[in-house]
């Protein structure tokens, strides 16, 4: 399992034993059951990686954080310029040559991603990260960075 916590999975079949394992284990489920489904990702609206799913190295998992970041800001922009103002976004679909990229707001400030085969079924993975969101709840609640006496202050959007 791999979250932002020490913890680690027992990959036993138990259950996991911390909030961060057993974001990772609901995430990974997503990928279990959504054919063709290759990566997912929890990311912070600033583009910090919450938690990913172990096929995701720590430098990817650092890089489809800050794409999906960027993505969802210019979607918020979109939203704000060309959508009723409010800047809501629900969704970002990426297709790419040999993928395509999902992305979806999941709690507060947070955001969940996921990589997919060309093929994949796009309603099933959107209502299975729909379902994913759902089910997390306070999972995926992301209070934003704070700024510490004597530090840079982190960018706006």
């Amino acid at each position: 399992m791999t979250g932002t916590g020490t913890g680690t999975g027992t990959g036993l079949g138990h259950g996991p034993t911390t909030a961060d394992e057993k974001l990772a284990w609901l995430i990974e489920g997503l990928l279990k059951r959504t054919p063709g489904a290759r990566h997912a990702l929890v990311l912070s609206r600033d583009g910090l990686k919450l938690c990913r799913t172990p096929e995701l190295s720590v430098d990817q998992a650092d890089q489809l954080a800050a794409i999906a970041a960027g993505i969802q800001s210019l979607s918020h922009g979109a939203s704000v310029e060309f959508g009723d103002g409010s800047g809501g976004v629900r969704s970002a679909m990426t297709e790419f040559y040999g993928g395509v990229l999902f992305i979806v707001e999941a709690g507060q400030g947070a955001h969940l991603a996921v990589v997919t085969a060309e093929d994949a079924d796009a309603g099933l993975v959107g209502h299975n990260m729909s379902e994913l969101v759902e089910q997390l709840g306070e999972h995926l609640r992301a209070q934003p960075r704070t700024v510490h006496p004597g530090t840079a202050q982190p960018p706006t959007a």
